[in-house]
């Protein structure tokens, strides 16, 4: 009975150190295999991207957008990041932030400071109370300096206080190199740091601003009910004087579908305008900066309509959904499932798309994953494996990502996750293999 023990368990230490020989050549070839896993993207392949240096549209504007709404991707731009002053578009930010950190009826009173704003202004005096509400219109309508000044003011204790909030806020929205000073637009330069640094953003931050107003904000009905008044009348809670604001942006008349939008000029800056329309299921979000200066006051309308048309005409909405077949991932040194007991069993888990907040697809991408494309849109979906991993491992560990792709630019992703654990090979396993193969040796 000894001698057969030993015998069995000469057998076994042999298989376990040619175990170990298969083991390591198996984990070269799996450490090799994975780095090519990884490698390996799915493709839907059309052209390369549309660019400004490709589809030349001859604007007017320096810095220019075209933006879809819903997804946030630009879809045209010429230097779209390059830093510029952008006047009174400033307000969208000044009115946006007013409506969700005060209240409507709130009760404003117009400080010096405010009452000092040069031209274009309402001519409120120093003690002036108002309503909150009656001064956002006042501000989008006219785009008058006081009131934005008395709004900021109120909301932010100071102008000062106000804009950390207007710059947090873009902060929030992924603006980059936007810089606010003051809520109106008016030309301004400050030192951060040792460095001067002016009231500025992009074309590319300004529509992304415009559409936290118009789609993402709580309080995006409010903005664009404000927006799209033609006329507003109103009086000073003292009721000493009376008020009558006009809408002056001429894109609301100019094309079906037009949405909301804000106009703007300084010396510095030029005429500025963001502006935002719906046709059926599609909106877009043009944003201009340095577009002309006097007498070219009608550049910026010319050059959004042109973007307008371009969207309209080549953007429609696309399923850009494609099958994708996922391999299993291997786990070394981990236990095999089955009765039998198998140390040199290779073993794999099969694996399972999760969106990025774990959420389960639960199939619903079969059915439509959909963005705005054009022709010329390059459609890519890469597939990235972890490669082998070590046991122990746990049901729903990420394995991988599966990203769909539009220019190179990732719209949506997805992670690879493990359908179930997988122990690691320990002392009592490798003992109840012992037992297993004495019992049936014996």
């Amino acid at each position: 009975m000894l001698k057969k023990w030993e015998s069995i368990r000469q057998k076994s230490s042999d298989r376990k150190r040619n175990g170990r020989k298969r083991g390591k050549t198996q984990f070269k070839k799996w450490s090799l295999t994975a780095v090519i896993m990884i490698l390996i993207t799915g493709m839907v392949s059309c052209q390369p991207a549309v660019q400004a240096e490709e589809t030349n549209l001859d604007l007017y504007a320096r810095g220019a957008v075209l933006m879809d709404a819903d997804s946030g991707r630009v879809l045209y731009g010429k230097e779209e990041e390059t830093v510029l002053p952008m006047a009174s578009t400033t307000k969208i930010m000044t009115c946006i932030l007013a409506l969700e950190n005060g209240s409507l009826t709130d009760e404003v009173e117009a400080s010096s400071h405010a009452a000092s704003q040069p031209q274009v202004h309402l001519g409120m005096n120093k003690g002036d109370r108002f309503c909150l509400e009656d001064l956002l219109y006042s501000l989008m309508l006219e785009s008058h300096n006081d009131s934005a000044v008395a709004i900021a003011e109120h909301i932010g204790g100071s102008v000062e206080g106000f804009a950390e909030l207007m710059n947090e806020k873009a902060g929030e929205i992924g603006c980059t190199d936007t810089h606010f000073i003051t809520p109106n637009g008016l030309d301004a330069v400050e030192v951060v740091d040792g460095v001067e640094v002016r009231h500025s953003t992009t074309a590319k931050d300004l529509a992304r601003i415009m559409r936290y107003c118009i789609m993402i904000s709580p309080e995006r009905e409010k903005f664009l009910e404000i927006t799209r008044t033609a006329n507003y009348s109103f009086a000073n809670r003292q009721g000493s004087r009376s008020y009558s604001c006009v809408n002056h942006n001429a894109f609301l008349n100019m094309m079906d579908g037009a949405l909301s939008g804000k106009t703007g000029f300084t010396g510095d800056a030029g005429y500025c305008y963001v502006g935002a329309l719906r046709q059926g299921d599609r909106t877009f979000i043009v944003a201009l900066l340095a577009c002309g200066w006097p007498n070219h006051k009608t550049y910026k309308w010319v050059d959004t309509r042109k973007l307008m048309e371009y969207g309209l005409k080549n953007y429609s909405w696309q399923n850009i959904y494609k099958e994708v077949s996922l391999q299993p991932v291997k786990v070394f040194e981990g236990q095999p499932a089955g009765e039998r007991y198998d140390p040199y069993a290779e073993v794999t888990v099969e694996l399972e798309m999760k969106k990025k907040d774990g959420e389960e697809t639960d199939g619903e991408l079969s059915e439509e994953l959909n963005y705005l494309l054009c022709a010329e849109d390059e459609v890519r979906i890469d597939v990235s494996y972890a490669g082998t991993l070590q046991a122990p491992v746990a049901k729903g560990m990420k394995a991988g990502s599966v990203i769909y792709r539009v220019n190179g630019e990732a719209v949506q992703e997805f992670e690879l996750v493990l359908k179930k654990d997988v122990a690691r090979k320990n002392w009592r396993y490798m003992g109840m293999y012992i037992l297993q193969e004495y019992l049936l040796a014996a």
